[in-house]
């Protein structure tokens, strides 16, 4: 039962029925925004859930000792949006769709609306992954190679009989890193795949169980969102073949894989322009100007990428 704003309640998996076809219908592909996104780190950010009077949804959060909200069906009139700006230390996660239709009237009563780069959601053609064609690809290539010459690993369907070998990798995952990172997410996400709606595979040498991925679709069909994806890092070239394999997998009508965001780690950034994104879903944040001690520099559109809602990048 989702309670009716200002009340809010945690957000439980009974309550999947619910939001699940609204935001299924979502059109921009912001990868959070899906009921799996949102529950798998229900704990991280505690959210929590209400419906505004309209019977849209909001979601409340918080993140390095600030409250935010989601609102990632609809805006609300502008006198409730008022009351959540002055509720709330910022909004979060604007929808590209959002910032087109609002951004002038919210800046004209004052707010402040920035890009939140860090978290723009990567976006790939699937061909491209698929298959890895070009001068760009040349080391992703040698990698795969190499991988296929030395093991013979097979993909097979995630189905409930494979969630207890994707935990041993999982477990194996996590040794080896030697830090939890998203752990709890994702054998929540392996345990719950089913009623989440994830879909994926689960990798396989000499029967022994090396990776797993797992993801959903995105933007009415038209992206698949890699959530998770680990693996035994002892065999070498395993992550490329598993994104090369996976992208192989998918049906011909996910134009874009969506491989999340980089949370502004360089090095993953670094890492997720290796695989030439050909554009980004953006998010902003919207602040009211008496709390903005802590926002962000405005920041202008990535280099790499032009205008428009899926950004296209240069083909050098």
């Amino acid at each position: 039962m989702i309670p009716t704003y200002p009340e809010f309640a945690p957000l439980e998996l009974d309550a999947r029925e619910a939001l699940y076809p609204n935001l299924n219908l979502l059109p921009d592909g912001i990868s959070e925004f899906t009921f799996a996104g949102l529950y798998l780190f229900r704990h991280t950010y505690n959210y929590r859930i209400s419906r505004l009077p309209d019977g849209n949804l909001v979601i409340s959060g918080h993140r390095r000792e600030k409250s935010f909200f989601y609102l990632p069906c609809c805006f609300p009139s502008v006198d409730l949006f008022d009351k959540l700006m002055h509720q709330y230390d910022y909004m979060r996660h604007m929808s590209e769709t959002q910032a087109n239709q609002h951004r002038i009237e919210l800046e004209a009563r004052g707010y402040l609306v920035f890009e939140d780069r860090d978290n723009f959601d990567y976006l790939y053609n699937r061909e491209d992954l698929a298959m890895l064609n070009g001068r760009a690809y040349h080391k992703k290539r040698n990698l795969v190679n190499g991988f296929v010459s030395s093991y013979s690993c097979e993909q097979r369907a995630f189905t409930k009989a494979r969630i207890k070998d994707a935990l041993a990798v999982l477990e194996e995952w996590r040794t080896a890193k030697g830090v939890d990172g998203d752990y709890a997410a994702a054998r929540d996400a392996l345990e719950h795949f089913e009623v989440l709606g994830l879909r994926g595979a689960v990798y396989y040498i000499e029967n022994e169980p090396v990776g797993w991925c797992l993801g959903e679709p995105l933007a009415k069909g038209k992206m698949f969102a890699i959530h998770f994806e680990k693996a035994c890092d002892r065999f070498k070239g395993i992550y490329q073949f598993i994104n090369q394999a996976f992208a192989q997998s998918l049906a011909k009508h996910y134009r874009y894989i969506n491989r999340e965001q980089d949370l502004g780690d360089e090095g993953l950034r670094q890492a997720k322009m290796t695989y030439r994104p050909v554009g980004f879903v953006k998010k902003y944040m919207v602040f009211h100007p008496d709390r903005a001690d802590f926002a962000p520099q405005p920041l202008e559109p990535p280099a790499e990428c032009g205008p428009g809602t899926v950004h296209e990048c240069s083909d050098d």
